[in-house]
């Protein structure tokens, strides 16, 4: 069948540069003279029919733009029998021949779930600053959000050095602790901690007061949300060591801001594979980038357990500590 429509959505938490991917959706789809139509708030909008013709010019200077022109949401009800099969008569009603899904891996099992299971074309491009998915290199928004991350924990650290004391910086990762990783590796912080790795808290207060013992006032900590509460956690410290501890919570300002170069180049590079595959007559895959070209797996792989490799980090940051 040949492709005529093809819809884009936004759906889950948004992730700078899923702006740039949908301007290169568009775009593409103006090249290779397909329609593309924007479906707003994610699956939730899909089931309002909140649909719109994405004209090229409608994605004009987004492209620096943070968050999604098309807005995102959650939406419990789509993963139902019923909300699926209320899905696709939407779509076909609205002529819409394929779909392109941008988001997490709870947006990839959506657009799967359509793909295998109704017959019904998807595309999944990988938006979620946790990069946490399986296929690419880098996620839309990964980038954006560790820079933000960084760029705050740069500055916490003059306070930090100026009054001597510990600080724990809590850092957005519930089962993935990519961004406390690589911003403690960046930031130069003493500590990390993520899901993936067990912690016993007693070493890190004993390390702690062996460094304060050898004249070392100042300590950082990132920690991912999923490896637990930095408040408590640095009332424990306190507890155990005596020493002052102080906590940041970086949470949503992680999600925001211009996006990078970087993110703004995947997001472009992803938007514009997306249409070429659909317009191939290929479906039900996840489009990534790996060593610096465009790779595709299965919608189900790539959204299947992501296992995020720590070894070489968590080496390092103790090398350099």
């Amino acid at each position: 069948m040949a492709i005529k429509r093809i819809g884009v959505l936004t759906s889950g938490g948004d992730a700078p540069g899923m702006n740039a991917a949908i301007r290169g959706v568009v775009r593409a789809g103006f090249y290779h003279k397909v329609e593309i139509v924007g479906i707003f708030r994610g699956f939730s909008g899909l089931l309002n029919d909140e649909i719109k013709v994405l004209s090229h010019r409608s994605v004009s200077n987004i492209i620096s733009r943070g968050g999604t022109i098309l807005k995102t949401s959650r939406c419990p009800e789509f993963m139902t029998y019923e909300g699926q099969k209320r899905a696709v008569e939407i779509l076909q009603r609205n002529s819409i021949d394929a779909l392109v899904v941008i988001g997490g891996d709870g947006s990839y099992r959506g657009a799967d779930v359509l793909s295998r299971e109704w017959n019904f074309p998807c595309v999944g491009l990988p938006g979620t600053i946790d990069n946490d998915l399986n296929g690419t290199d880098r996620t839309i928004g990964s980038d954006t959000a560790l820079e933000t991350a960084l760029d705050a924990i740069d500055k916490i650290k003059d306070t930090v050095n100026s009054m001597e004391r510990i600080f724990i910086v809590e850092v957005m990762g519930r089962n993935c602790g990519y961004l406390a990783l690589k911003a403690a590796v960046a930031g130069g912080a003493e500590q990390v901690l993520i899901p993936e790795v067990p912690y016993e808290l007693p070493d890190i207060c004993q390390e702690i007061t062996e460094g304060y013992i050898r004249g070392k006032a100042s300590w950082i900590i990132i920690v991912a949300e999923g490896a637990g509460s930095a408040v408590d956690l640095a009332k424990k410290i306190t507890d155990i060591t005596d020493l002052e501890t102080r906590v940041v919570v970086l949470g949503h300002i992680q999600r925001g801001g211009d996006p990078t170069a970087e993110d703004r180049i995947l997001g472009s590079r992803l938007g514009v594979a997306a249409v070429d595959l659909l317009v191939k007559g290929e479906s039900g895959k996840a489009v990534g980038i790996v060593c610096d070209k465009v790779n595709l797996v299965s919608l189900e792989a790539a959204c299947s357990p992501y296992k995020l490799d720590t070894s070489s980090d968590l080496k390092l940051i103790r090398i350099l500590t």
